[in-house]
């Protein structure tokens, strides 16, 4: 399936759509270049799960959690992970397979670890502030 969007908002607005999908247990894999509205994405996704606070992009501290909405929500940002094994210091496995909702940033860095029923989201820039969506 494939989604377009024109502006950062829409962008945002998608991510709510799909989070309104969302269930306990769901692993959402983010992937595309640097700047190609992933925490846009997460933004909006937080939003539709009524979290508080806005999601921004976790990438120093790997991991930011919003227990606030609907479905706890784990928001990795996996930028700066050097190897697999690093993942292990994060107690991924209890994100995965808890009862939240997991959103990873640069999913495709980690893709051996990724549970098989991920929904990849895969960002594609086509202009300044268009986006397709490739939803697998």
């Amino acid at each position: 399936m494939e989604y377009k969007t024109e502006s950062v908002e829409q962008t945002e607005d998608f991510g709510a759509q799909m989070a309104a999908r969302a269930r306990a247990g769901d692993v959402f894999c983010l992937a595309g270049e640097m700047g190609a509205g992933k925490t846009a994405f997460a933004r909006g996704f937080a939003r539709g799960l009524g979290c508080a606070d806005a999601a921004s992009s976790p990438t120093f501290a790997i991991i930011n959690e919003y227990p606030g909405g609907s479905l706890p929500l784990y928001h990795f940002d996996v930028y700066r992970i050097e190897n697999i094994l690093e993942m292990e210091d994060t107690g991924y496995e209890e994100y995965f397979y808890g009862g939240g909702v997991c959103l990873i940033e640069w999913a495709d860095l980690i893709s051996d670890i990724i549970p098989d029923n991920a929904v990849w989201v895969r960002i594609r820039r086509v202009g300044d502030n268009e986006r397709v969506f490739e939803l697998s």
